[in-house]
């Protein structure tokens, strides 16, 4: 963070369980470089409340007391309420905003975390929203625009073109959003989903590929965000349908979600430490079902080995938090990247410091997600097969050119290396 923040304190406010408006958890304070929260009296005051009792926003990291809460060893700031900023896309659409600096390579240590937090839009992901009132809670969105005017502003944002406050106002909706890739937040039909968009660095058709790595681990058994594919000003356009947003009668419901990274207790500078192994061992000590838990996301760490989705990092895992117990959410940004040659790796350790993106290195850790060699390799082999299977009619769906589907085909998906057994 810079010297002169704009910001010196923030208000965190939190939809509690199966609530259509949020109250006030807490203050986030600026000291030196560190953010620090503690709990307003009001909300420990619902501790007891029978009807809408107050949760922590995590209970390992924030538990529910009074005063100060200390930093875990090494953040600069709560990783909890670190996962409801902005990432990579949305710092970028706030600096095109505050500062009139555009492009790719803009520097984002530009702004501070506090005016990231306070700048962007208020339907983040998970629960929480940032406010500069302990007292009023005003909403920061904007209106439900077309597709077309999106894919205009994320374009000028890309190409250093300062936006006009009508596109400006487009695309806040999506700033508070994660990941890299230009996107944004839209509602239809009683839903809400994000949308993502090429790039005019895209050396193929990454979103139709995202489309069909998403459809293709629904079809192996996976517990997915459901996806559909549009287009708009001739783009091809990936809508992901949210699961931390629920449609009743009375509004939107919002859920609590923490990032692995949160339940590893690293921050994004330590990111590369993190691994499948602990993942697992989090899951056996503290999740909700664990058995099942833990095929789920075997199965998922091999279905990103064998559609070449190298960027399974700690924060495109996650799981909802209701105060007591955890779950994992569906998957999501489920995307095969950019490859050469064969060999690759996966962004968090598979077994000890090995990330070799190969069924050999699932295998060696197949036991601490309690499956047997044996059950380690059906699951490989049931994946494949169904992949071999659904591979011409998903991208058929997905009305995907030859010349893409030829440069994924035995490069992203069903890489050789994945099959080789040292």
């Amino acid at each position: 963070m810079t010297s002169n923040n704009e910001y010196k304190e923030a208000y965190v406010w939190i939809w509690l369980p199966n609530e259509t408006e949020p109250v006030v958890a807490g203050n986030l304070q600026a000291d030196g470089d560190k953010l620090l929260f503690n709990y307003g009296k009001s909300y420990l005051d619902r501790i007891n409340d029978a009807n809408n009792p107050a949760i922590s926003i995590y209970e390992e990291e924030l538990p529910l007391k009074e005063g100060e809460l200390s930093l875990l060893d090494g953040l600069s700031i709560p990783s909890c309420i670190r996962d409801g900023a902005p990432d990579a896309w949305g710092r970028r659409v706030i600096i095109n905003k505050k500062l009139g600096v555009k492009g790719k390579d803009v520097d984002t240590a530009q702004l501070d975390e506090l005016t990231y937090m306070l700048e962007s839009g208020s339907d983040r992901i998970g629960a929480l929203d940032f406010q500069r009132s302990p007292s009023e809670y005003v909403p920061r969105l904007s209106a439900n625009v077309p597709l077309y005017e999106l894919l205009e502003s994320a374009e000028r944002v890309e190409k250093g073109i300062p936006l006009t406050p009508e596109l400006d106002q487009a695309l806040f909706h999506g700033s508070p959003l994660g990941g890299a890739r230009p996107k944004a937040a839209i509602e239809a039909d009683d839903k809400k989903y994000i949308a993502k968009f090429s790039t005019s660095s895209d050396l193929y058709n990454v979103v139709k590929a995202e489309y069909i790595a998403m459809r293709l681990a629904q079809e192996v058994g996976l517990n997915i965000a459901p996806v559909k594919i549009t287009n708009a000003a001739g783009k091809d356009i990936i809508l992901i349908e949210r699961f931390d947003r629920i449609k009743v009668d009375a509004g939107w419901q919002r859920k609590s979600m923490i990032s692995a990274l949160t339940l590893f207790g690293l921050d994004d500078m330590m990111a590369r430490y993190a691994s499948y192994e602990t993942l697992a061992e989090i899951i056996r000590h503290k999740f909700s079902d664990p058995k099942d838990t833990l095929e789920e996301l075997f199965s998922r760490l091999v279905f990103n080995i064998l559609c070449g989705n190298t960027d399974d990092h700690a924060r495109n895992h996650a799981a909802f938090w209701d105060g007591t117990n955890m779950s994992l959410t569906p998957a999501y940004d489920i995307c095969p990247q950019g490859r050469t040659g064969n060999e690759a790796s996966q962004a968090m350790f598979i077994c000890g410091n090995n990330r070799s993106s190969k069924l050999a290195t699932c295998l060696l850790t197949a036991n601490n997600f309690l499956l047997s060699e044996e059950a380690a390799r059906a699951i490989f082999e049931k994946q494949k097969d169904i992949i071999n299977a659904k591979w011409d009619d998903i991208c058929e769906e997905a009305e995907l050119n030859k010349i893409d589907e030829t440069l994924l085909w035995g490069r992203q998906f069903l890489n050789s290396f994945a099959s080789e057994e040292n």
